[in-house]
């Protein structure tokens, strides 16, 4: 059994070959704590998590409304590892995008091709290993990290932060424990027989992949997924509408200093308090979020009804493509509904003219329309 207040993380271990790398103590055990604050965190947490999975089953045709979180998490994770595309970038097609932000792009659309691939496979492969390198694989296609082993756990040492062993922040556990770790951290999410909520799991589980830091590249996206597809694995969420990477990028130096306190301080407590407050926060913002989308869209609804006339019919069919594809030209449009260009060009000006649309370049050719109402919400 594991006494939380008395939780040591790990220890410094000599390679062989002369550096010193952290060797994190296995997690898979019964957890127990004294402090009371987490049990109240805890509460609250799990309250705003299932308000938050109440409303979304609420809403009609929720998965329109899935691909814009899943886009945001995709922007805020990668921006914290560094990439600079925005939300507005993200939603334009490639073709949109200039040549040196190409590469930015490239890796944010990843994350949301990982994120749903992902989710599918959830249905029939549980959260393990093999799910998770699956993910990576699918993360680092075709992008920087390219060469780092996609799809595979290291090989090889790496380290975070400086340039080399010598000069390093901190040095994970050497490659060939990875294996071993990892197949504790899995038994840990799926351990029957030990009484540890959810949350509880989950957070302790993130600190541990972090530390484990498994893969040569895409930790960090990866750990903060692992989070989403936990709370639905579990079923603690039907839909995967829960990310925490916003809470984590409002203050990065804290999360890295949360994580980092647990190794060199021994306090998960700490690290556990932040993380649950980060959940009853994130799923708030959340339900709050969804709730201003069905306003939004019953109030564009109530417009169209009473503005549109004979075309409402092909303008309740572009609102409902602009919650999938907030950012969209007239040509697809015209695919979209399968009308003549002319018709397409006209309803897009009705939108423009009824400011649920703007368009974004300037040009008089090749123009961008965006549904900006809807991205802000995000």
């Amino acid at each position: 059994m594991i006494q939380i207040e008395k939780y040591i993380a790990g220890r410094r271990t000599k390679h062989p070959t002369g550096y010193t790398f952290f060797k994190p103590e296995k997690i898979n055990d019964q957890w127990k704590w004294e402090d009371q604050t987490i049990n109240t965190l805890l509460e609250k947490a799990a309250i705003k998590l299932g308000e938050l999975n109440s409303f979304s089953k609420l809403v009609p045709n929720i998965d329109l409304f899935i691909q814009l979180h899943v886009t945001k998490e995709a922007v805020v994770s990668s921006r914290i590892e560094g990439t600079q595309t925005g939300m507005d970038e993200a939603l334009l097609d490639i073709e949109e995008i200039s040549p040196e932000r190409k590469d930015d792009w490239y890796e944010v659309r990843n994350y949301v091709k990982a994120l749903n691939q992902a989710i599918v496979e959830l249905e029939t492969l549980p959260i393990s290993s093999r799910l998770i390198k699956k993910t990576h694989e699918v993360l680092l296609d075709s992008v920087r990290g390219e060469n780092k082993l996609p799809g595979e756990f290291r090989s090889s040492q790496n380290w975070i932060g400086g340039n080399s062993l010598i000069d390093a922040v901190f040095i994970p556990p050497s490659h060939d424990l990875v294996n071993e770790l990892m197949g504790d951290l899995e038994n840990f999410l799926h351990n029957d027989h030990i009484n540890v909520p959810a949350l509880i799991r989950i957070g302790i589980a993130h600190y541990q992949f972090e530390t484990i830091h498994p893969f040569l590249d895409g930790n960090g996206r990866i750990g903060r997924l692992l989070i989403t597809l936990f709370l639905v694995d579990q079923n603690i969420l039907s839909k995967p509408l829960l990310y925490l990477s916003a809470f984590f990028e409002k203050n990065k130096s804290l999360y890295y200093d949360n994580l980092t306190h647990v190794r060199t301080k021994n306090d998960i407590l700490q690290w556990l308090k932040y993380f649950l407050v980060g959940v009853a926060e994130t799923a708030e913002n959340a339900t709050q979020t969804l709730s201003n989308i069905l306003e939004l869209k019953a109030g564009i609804e109530n417009k169209i009804a009473s503005d549109f006339g004979k075309k409402g019919m092909n303008a309740n069919l572009l609102l409902q493509y602009l919650f999938i594809k907030p950012v969209i030209h007239v040509k697809q449009v015209q695919e979209h509904l399968g009308i003549s260009y002319k018709a397409a060009n006209q309803l897009v000006s009705d939108f423009v003219e009824a400011d649920i649309l703007k368009e974004v370049t300037g040009n008089s050719r090749n123009r961008v329309f965006s549904f900006t109402g809807y991205i802000k919400l995000f």
